[in-house]
């Protein structure tokens, strides 16, 4: 295991560089003038556009410049963000924890959920837990996620009152901005329960509460058609069938030999719904006026912010990469075959 893990670790730094070059060949497109303009804070400084190119060698051959770009980012310097009005390293940092929070809170349930449900429907096909199943399936993958949202803040916030848009209340944002609020994590729903404000915390959940619903209901459907598709394949082989004329219970096949196996094309979109929503979902966020990283991606992108749009691209992609180790790690786990490949 240890042997399979490490050959993994070392296509890592091939893998990074190729994102990086593919990232820094999208600036080339930009003049020196451009690019110089993008570490400028103050319009006023513009006069020392040549100063920055000449710092930071902007004329020079694309391998060169290629280079110092990745010691700039390798050291945290990935420009200043306008969008932001902070670096984008800092923005980063501010956004992500945010994103990071909530989609921790919709992904476990899609992976419970998902995974359970979708076993059942196979193994109850054409029963009613399987019509209610592809019921949620269908509706979850045709439904737009801003229509949803939007019913969801009709009834929940404009009629009920319950769940509010954004990360939290007026009287919460003046406490967590205070000095006697200290920042342990960055998550609020751990950093409130940290400095003993219970009700911070509730009020966070509050707000999370509506923007996590959409995207459990939205992302559910794909994991569900998934696992129930695998399951109803693993439940017709052979080796089921033998499983069953030997006299083993039903749970003990469908648990310990069949969805074991089906556990593999699970395990892959798992991954990816994970780092989809780590790199942020734009509109949920949106609709929501929810800070997180998506949100702040958008913003960047619509005011020609480089710097932000390259910074988020470069997290996305480094999530990314680090989800196909994890997921690669995981088959192995689940099927020991794979670590002979």
């Amino acid at each position: 295991m240890l042997k399979f893990i490490g050959r993994r670790l070392l296509f890592l730094p091939f893998v990074m560089f190729g994102v990086t070059a593919l990232l820094f060949g999208a600036l080339q497109f930009l003049t020196p003038e451009m690019r110089a303009s993008l570490y400028i804070k103050d319009p006023r400084q513009l006069s020392a556009l040549e100063q920055v190119i000449e710092k930071y060698r902007l004329r020079d051959p694309m391998p060169v410049q290629y280079w110092i770009w990745l010691k700039q980012v390798l050291r945290g310097d990935l420009g200043y963000s306008e969008t932001a009005k902070m670096p984008v390293a800092e923005a980063v940092r501010a956004f992500f924890p945010a994103t990071f929070e909530l989609a921790v809170l919709a992904f476990l349930p899609i992976l419970i959920i998902g995974v359970y449900l979708g076993t059942l429907s196979a193994v109850y096909k054409d029963r009613f837990i399987d019509h209610l199943t592809r019921f949620i399936a269908i509706t979850g993958y045709s439904l737009p996620s801003f229509v949803l949202g939007l019913l969801l803040l009709m009834i929940f916030y404009g009629r009920l009152h319950w769940f509010p848009p954004g990360r939290y209340s007026l009287d919460v944002d003046l406490l967590v901005h205070s000095e006697a609020f200290r920042h342990y994590t960055g998550l609020l729903t751990v950093d409130t329960l940290l400095n003993g404000q219970f009700a911070a915390f509730v009020d966070v959940i509050k707000h999370l509460i509506l923007p996590a619903t959409t995207l459990i209901y939205i992302s559910l459907a794909l994991l569900l058609r998934i696992t129930r598709s695998s399951m109803l394949e693993e439940l017709g082989k052979d080796y089921i069938r033998t499983a069953r004329a030997k006299g083993l219970p039903g749970p003990v096949i469908v648990k310990k030999h069949a969805l074991r196996n089906a556990l593999i094309p699970v395990v892959t979109l798992s991954s990816l719904l994970f780092i989809g929503l780590l790199g942020g979902v734009v509109i949920t966020e949106t609709v929501f006026d929810y800070p997180g990283i998506g949100r702040w991606t958008v913003v960047a992108a619509q005011q020609l912010d480089v710097p932000g749009v390259l910074g988020s691209s470069l997290l996305a992609a480094f999530l990314f990469v680090l989800a196909n180790l994890i997921s690669d790690i995981v088959y192995a786990l689940v099927d020991p075959r794979i670590r002979i490949g």
